[in-house]
């Protein structure tokens, strides 16, 4: 029966470690996948507007740099998000070694 435990407790750090891993890799795939919506979506208002194709992408592209660097020069903005998915690395690192202890207390 330990052995049953000790095999539960390690499903559960698995599934505790698969769901963190996918929150950290969507907080920062988020990073990247909004600047690049935000392309695809001005892009679409300059084709409503009749300026498709290249010159739609360039200018969209612009707008969209423009944003980001107006999101980078904010004093502590960049800090914050940065600090906030590496606090949920730490979390998720914590909370599976914490599995390790209940698996050690299971074993003796």
């Amino acid at each position: 029966m330990n052995k049953v435990n000790v095999a539960l407790v390690r499903l559960l750090q698995f599934v505790v470690f698969v769901i963190f891993t996918f929150m950290v890799l969507a907080y920062f795939g988020a990073m990247v996948l909004v600047p690049l919506d935000l392309v695809v979506l001005i892009l679409k208002v300059f084709g409503l507007v009749g300026l498709g194709g290249v010159i739609g992408a360039a200018i969209s592209v612009s707008i969209v740099a423009y944003l980001g660097v107006m999101v980078y020069k904010t004093p502590g903005l960049v800090k914050i998000i940065i600090d906030t998915g590496l606090d949920l690395v730490k979390t998720g690192k914590e909370r599976v070694e914490a599995f390790n202890k209940i698996a050690e207390s299971i074993k003796k």
